[in-house]
């Protein structure tokens, strides 16, 4: 089982990390990037999950500037609750934090954000903002859109689901036409959270297929 640290940004704002390290040398390093539902059991089951693929994994606890120990269910009042407490946030900030988090693992391998719903617009804004990430991996960020304008300096891998309530197909379109060398990928029949076991839509044909692109593509571009 991992262990949980705390990292310091470079504004010294103090933030927990969850660590999950492999079982022998690394074959590259995460920096898994929550929903706001806070680093709860499903991250930490995620970093274990890449751990066990031989990857060093670090999940910061983002909502930490806010409320620290965040951890929340995915029912309504999860959703609520979250859904305030990153309104709270100051992005800038929120880049501090993953920044941090990125230097600590870039000390043990080269590093790529992966994250899932916000996590994965963060992911994608990493590979955009901030220094030491070697490629980025997004699950359904809604946000992402929103930043398509964004320059990006390492290689970025996507994956929406077909019926999204938070994503309408065109802003999807929107990112393709403005970055065609994302790689990006839909999954038919699929809906917002189809990788995460603990949500309504789970799917696990899709996830497990955009769990084995996902190691191809950090395959492909972690190499020490």
């Amino acid at each position: 089982m991992g262990t949980t640290i705390d990292i310091i940004a470079s504004d010294n704002h103090r933030l927990a990390a969850y660590v999950a390290e492999p079982a022998g040398e690394p074959v590259g390093a995460l920096v898994m990037l929550q929903e706001f539902f806070g680093v709860n059991q499903h991250i930490r089951d995620m970093a274990e999950q890449y751990a066990g693929d031989g990857y060093y994994v670090i999940a910061p606890a983002i909502f930490d500037r806010v409320e620290r120990g965040v951890e929340l269910g995915y029912d309504q009042a999860g959703i609520e609750k979250g859904r305030a407490l990153r309104a709270q946030l100051v992005l800038d900030q929120t880049m501090l934090d993953i920044q941090e988090a990125i230097d600590t693992a870039a000390r043990v391998a080269p590093v790529a954000t992966l994250g899932y719903c916000w996590g994965g617009s963060l992911a994608y804004l990493a590979a955009a903002r901030l220094t030491g990430v070697t490629c980025a991996v997004g699950y359904y960020g809604a946000q992402i859109a929103g930043h398509a304008n964004e320059t990006l300096h390492a290689p970025v891998l996507l994956h929406y689901a077909e019926h999204d309530e938070y994503i309408p197909l065109a802003d999807m379109e929107k990112v393709r036409d403005l970055h065609p060398e994302i790689e990006m990928y839909l999954y038919p029949g699929t809906e917002h959270g189809f990788s995460c076991n603990d949500r309504q839509y789970y799917e696990p044909t899709s996830a497990a297929l955009a769990r084995e692109r996902s190691l191809a593509f950090l395959s492909r571009y972690l190499k020490r």
